[in-house]
């Protein structure tokens, strides 16, 4: 099998199957009513101090409303607290409660357990080049959101 072929089917197998696989991690855990939009959320709103709902929503690029229902949910699961903005009683703030820190870590242990994994195998140089292959196909991807 030529290069081409085979990282078009390396490329299709890891789309396919990363959210599947990251879900199964979570699923493994404590945090086992949490889906992967779920922890998308968690990841965006982060460990630092709370975010506005504007922000977050620009970040996972989707609008303040689709955002609300995640939300939501997620302040029904323990996960995320809700207040208003002190100085701005129509800004929506939101952090991570306990159980929503101990969930974005953990997926961030899965993270960095994945790229060890990967990064182990290469050598300085490698990993130069695979980081600029994945960034030039993020740029492909972009492109073609936007066109």
């Amino acid at each position: 099998m030529e290069i081409r072929e085979c990282l078009n089917e390396l490329f299709v197998q890891l789309f396919r199957d990363i959210l599947i696989i990251e879900e199964k991690a979570l699923k493994r855990g404590e945090h086992q009513n949490l889906t992967i939009n779920d922890i998308h959320v968690i990841d965006a709103i982060g460990e630092e101090e709370p975010k506005n709902m504007s922000s977050v929503a620009k970040a996972l690029q989707v609008t303040t409303g689709t955002l609300t229902i995640s939300v939501n949910s997620l302040v029904k699961k323990g996960y995320v607290d809700r207040v208003r903005s002190e100085e701005d009683r129509r800004v929506v703030l939101v952090s991570l409660t306990e159980a929503g820190l101990r969930a974005h870590r953990a997926h961030k242990q899965f993270h960095e357990q994945m790229i060890g994994r990967i990064a182990g195998r290469l050598n300085p140089d490698e990993s130069e080049v695979l980081a600029g292959a994945l960034t030039d196909m993020i740029q492909f991807f972009k492109e073609q959101m936007q066109g």
